[in-house]
């Protein structure tokens, strides 16, 4: 099913919806977020609302990064916690071993500080959310 077809788009819809948080792991497309991904965050309005969100960007000499400024600002837009820390994987053909692991102990070692806070922060939201209704 496509994002585009009613059945797919519902299904979307509630897996955000049943989410505590998440993690955006995108390439940089001519310096932008593909927009395959856009698409698939203008699908979903309300459901993506007071969720924290990490992300994890890759591509060549920026790895990403560029994405990543943007992907914070379309996930402000929708009303989602962004954390502090993200991974960005520089020149990433050479980011992995032959076994297909991270070869790259900085990576390894922001995605865990990324993935520290993005608990803390699905925890702490999770827990607004069920005594308080959001506002936006």
């Amino acid at each position: 099913n496509s994002l585009t077809s009613s059945e797919g788009s519902e299904r979307f819809t509630r897996i955000v919806g049943e989410a505590d948080a998440f993690v955006l792991v995108t390439p940089e497309y001519n310096h932008a977020v593909p927009g395959s991904l856009k698409t698939a965050l203008d699908t979903v309005k309300y459901e993506w609302r007071s969720k924290p969100v990490g992300f994890v960007s890759y591509g060549g000499l920026a790895g990403g990064v560029r994405a990543t400024e943007q992907l914070r600002l379309i996930a402000a837009e929708l009303h989602m916690v962004s954390v502090r820390d993200s991974v960005s994987l520089h020149r990433v053909r050479r980011r992995f071993d032959e076994a297909g692991g991270v070869d790259d102990p900085a990576a390894v070692d922001s995605l865990g500080r990324l993935l520290d806070q993005l608990e803390w922060w699905a925890g702490a939201v999770s827990s607004a959310r069920a005594r308080v209704r959001y506002p936006g």
